[in-house]
Formats: C-alpha cells, structure tokens, sequence
C-alpha cells in the first residue's frame, strides 16, 4: 500500500486520468472528490463489497435454476 500526505485542495493522480482531491478535512474525516472517467466504476468500500455479494448470490441462483 502507497501511503500519502496531502493537504486540502491537494490531489494525486492514479494513471493517466484518474484524480483525487482532498476537498475538506474536519476532525477525523476527510472528504475527497475523485474525477474518473464514466466507465470506471467509483464506490466506498461498503457499497463495493455489498455489490460483490449481491452478484455472488445471484450466480449462486442462476447456478441452482440451470441445475434443475
């Protein structure tokens, strides 16, 4: 893991057209904004993983109805 410093309205740029500001920082949050392009999929981690879940129950599903 990459482990950076930056201060607000700083950013860092992840390959050629990714790029993450640090927008507002208040107390322990930071608040950042990410430009991406509209084909790369942006989620917190919470939303990614529930996602993740979702689509294994699913194939799960399709697994068991094509088995019958």
């Amino acid at each position: 893991m990459l482990v950076l410093s930056r201060h607000r309205d700083e950013s860092i740029i992840i390959g050629d057209n990714i790029v993450i500001t640090v927008v507002d920082i208040r107390g322990d949050k930071v608040r950042l904004g990410i430009q991406a392009p509209t084909e790369v999929p942006v989620h917190r981690q919470e939303v990614y993983e529930a996602i993740q879940r979702e689509r294994q129950t699913q194939a799960n599903g399709d697994q068991a109805a094509s088995a019958s």
